[in-house]
């Protein structure tokens, strides 16, 4: 019979809970300091009030308003200007200052490939539905030029680990013309992890010219489909497109480690 007297271990916490608990003092008022610039509405470019930074009104020295103003500043959401009309203002952060952020959390502790896969399954094919038929000349042209990159056979080594890395910049560059701005930033951000990973950088510099060709035919399927306004035909292909890349990266992964 099992002992039913005491209760299951409790779950180890994750990377992620164990770093959002250590909560130092600065990083409660750089909270309180970007809850008060939503909450009135400050836009990029808006100074922030002088009041707003004094030690009375945050109940904290001037050493621990620095340190809070540096946290903002380092996350990219307030920048300090001296001289006359100086201050320290409302600034915006750019995407890709926030994915390399993020790819700095994950940087010691990177999810798995299949992880990462797991979600690009999800998310890519979304994206190539809701392109479909909205893409501009101009967006074409330049999905055209990644494309291009890797058309032609690489001479060298070196040359088909770039034409590799063309080929998720495909991705890129097709989630930077999505509506859902969230569906974008996703997955750039798992395309960027991807590049990150010491495994998988020592599978792109493989030579396979049997993957770069079916990477391309995909790609040019997908182009083909994105035109033609099909969006659930563009869907199937990148979710072929997705399950094919996943399969052979987990291979290569596996293959290396046994080696």
């Amino acid at each position: 019979m099992p002992d039913r007297s005491s209760p299951p271990p409790a779950p180890e916490p994750s990377q992620l809970s164990t770093v959002l608990k250590r909560r130092k003092r600065p990083d409660i008022i750089a909270d309180r300091l970007r809850e008060m610039i939503v909450t009135h509405g400050l836009r990029p470019g808006d100074r922030i009030p002088h009041e707003w930074l004094l030690p009375e009104t945050q109940e904290a020295s001037r050493g621990t308003l620095r340190e809070a103003q540096k946290i903002l500043e380092f996350q990219g959401l307030v920048v300090s200007k001296t001289g006359p009309g100086g201050g320290v203002f409302v600034s915006t952060v750019g995407a890709d200052q926030a994915i390399r952020l993020l790819d700095n959390l994950f940087l010691f502790h990177p999810p798995s490939i299949a992880e990462i896969y797991a979600i690009r399954k999800v998310l890519e094919p979304q994206l190539a539905a809701s392109v479909a038929g909205r893409l501009s000349p101009e967006a074409f042209t330049a999905l055209q030029a990644k494309i291009r990159l890797y058309e032609a056979e690489p001479e060298t080594a070196e040359e088909e680990y770039r034409q590799r890395l063309a080929e998720l910049d495909f991705h890129v560059e097709l989630a930077r013309h999505a509506e859902n701005a969230l569906l974008g930033f996703n997955c750039v951000f798992l395309v960027s992890l991807l590049r990150d990973m010491t495994v998988c950088r020592a599978i792109y510099k493989e030579p396979n010219p049997a993957l770069r060709e079916a990477g391309l035919h995909y790609q040019i399927s997908l182009m083909r489909a994105i035109k033609a306004g099909d969006g659930e035909r563009a869907a199937q292909i990148m979710r072929d497109h997705m399950e094919a890349a996943e399969c052979y990266m987990l291979e290569r992964a596996e293959i290396r480690r046994k080696g």
